[in-house]
């Protein structure tokens, strides 16, 4: 908890002084959410149960994921083969592996 505290101020400091510097903070904590919660289905950015949900940009298009907000919704909540994930990751949290999906996703999946 106390981490996540230190955390949260090193990123509400960096936002003061350079927001593009705590954008990328966020995508880093994003980043690592990713990789220990999701990476078994969505391995750079692909999807081993459905190979046609991927993370891919024309993927969160079609099935109307292509908003931080609406792949918030969906890591929260879950959705058939999905898991919720609002019960193990805060609203912070989350909000950080949606940013850094949405991220990804305009980038092609290159590394960051």
């Amino acid at each position: 908890m106390g981490r996540w505290l230190v955390l949260g101020l090193l990123v509400i400091s960096l936002s003061v002084v350079n927001p593009a510097r705590a954008i990328a903070a966020d995508l880093q904590v994003g980043a690592r959410l990713f990789q220990s919660n999701c990476t078994t289905c969505h391995l750079n950015g692909g999807n081993v149960i459905n190979g046609q949900k991927t993370l891919r940009q024309e993927a969160l298009r079609r099935y109307g994921m292509d908003s931080v907000a609406a792949i918030q919704k969906q890591v929260t909540y879950g959705k058939n083969a999905m898991p919720a994930f609002g019960q193990r990751l805060s609203p912070e949290q989350i909000e950080a592996v949606a940013t850094y999906v949405f991220d990804r996703a305009e980038r092609g999946w290159t590394a960051l």
